[in-house]
């Protein structure tokens, strides 16, 4: 089978493709369209984020028996009409779901005692201890929306931490001895902290409104570590400054490019943006919670694991 990789991954990726037979083509400059004039050749495509797989260009990959990205969502891809034309789609997120738990750790714990605050005070000559006096995550209601890897991992995360941790999802029978599964009303009505881990579908997008951070009974800290577009930019500066939202850690943002690769033009920024950037109850990061040393080896093993074991037997050294 051959297989035509679009952006670089780690050296895993290629070396045991290679050594399972699978024939490795590698094209990470050529734009979409010279791509689409020579992917009706390959059987497979491995992909992180570089452009969006459409149904013109699926159209174009007549011989396509898999689509894979090193990476935990599918929303670059026309998942609909790829699972139409026969195509298996294959994702990672068991690749690097601890490196979501322990990054949204952080922020969480950052958030609480103001350690970007505080740091970037002392750099600046100030020495304000009351005014950075934190909070503990002990007896705190957790809730998490969303609870599959990533979910999962943050809640392993905080399960040594005595707070009470409440799950929602779509799906039914998900909770585990890390958290609870509830109604996203129990949620609302008794979370102290809110953490977002759900792939951008349209259930999801823009689901972080006004209109359901009123839903909440209580101001409390939310944390966003999935997708950017679930998360309404001008509803959440609104809710930070009214109070009803007490700080936020953002990994992702509203206004990222498709490909997660740069956010935008200094002259493009929207005006409820460059509120959110000025606000010292924000920490921000540049999408790279599941973006460690480690999680770039994991997905690309699990990306091979995947392949492998859908569409080769492995071939003796």
């Amino acid at each position: 089978m051959k297989i035509l990789h679009l952006d670089s991954n780690d050296p895993v990726l290629l070396e045991q493709l290679k050594m399972y037979g699978f024939k490795n083509d590698e094209d990470y400059t050529s734009s979409k369209s010279e791509i689409q004039k020579i992917i009706s050749k390959y059987d497979g495509i491995v992909i992180r984020s570089r452009f969006k797989i459409d149904k013109e260009f699926i159209n174009a990959a007549s011989k396509l028996k898999f689509i894979a990205r090193v990476g935990a969502g599918l929303e670059s891809i026309d998942i609909t009409y790829a699972e139409k034309k026969g195509i298996q789609l294959i994702s990672a997120p068991e690749g690097n779901r601890n490196a979501v738990g322990e990054h949204t750790l952080a922020m969480l714990l950052s958030l609480f005692n103001n350690l970007n605050k505080a740091d970037k005070e002392i750099r600046e000559g100030q020495w304000n201890r009351e005014a950075n006096r934190g909070v503990e995550l002990d007896g705190k209601t957790v809730g998490i929306i969303g609870y599959g890897n990533m979910g999962k991992a943050f809640a392993k995360k905080i399960s040594g931490f005595d707070c009470t941790v409440l799950c929602y999802d779509i799906k039914e029978d998900v909770g585990d001895r890390n958290a609870t599964q509830v109604s996203l009303k129990t949620i609302q009505e008794t979370a102290d902290l809110l953490s977002i881990h759900t792939p951008w579908t349209p259930l999801t997008d823009r689901m972080v409104n006004l209109e359901f951070i009123n839903s909440f009974k209580k101001p409390f800290w939310l944390l966003n570590t999935a997708r950017g577009k679930s998360v309404v930019t001008e509803d959440l500066v609104s809710a930070l400054q009214s109070g009803k939202i007490i700080g936020a850690g953002l990994d992702v943002l509203e206004f990222e490019k498709l490909s997660f690769e740069s956010l935008f033009d200094a002259s493009e920024i929207p005006p409820a943006l460059k509120t959110l950037l000025t606000m010292e109850n924000v920490i921000l990061s540049p999408h790279v919670a599941g973006w460690t040393v480690e999680s770039k080896k994991k997905l690309a093993q699990v990306v091979v694991d995947k392949i492998v074991q859908n569409f080769q037997k492995k071939i003796k050294k």
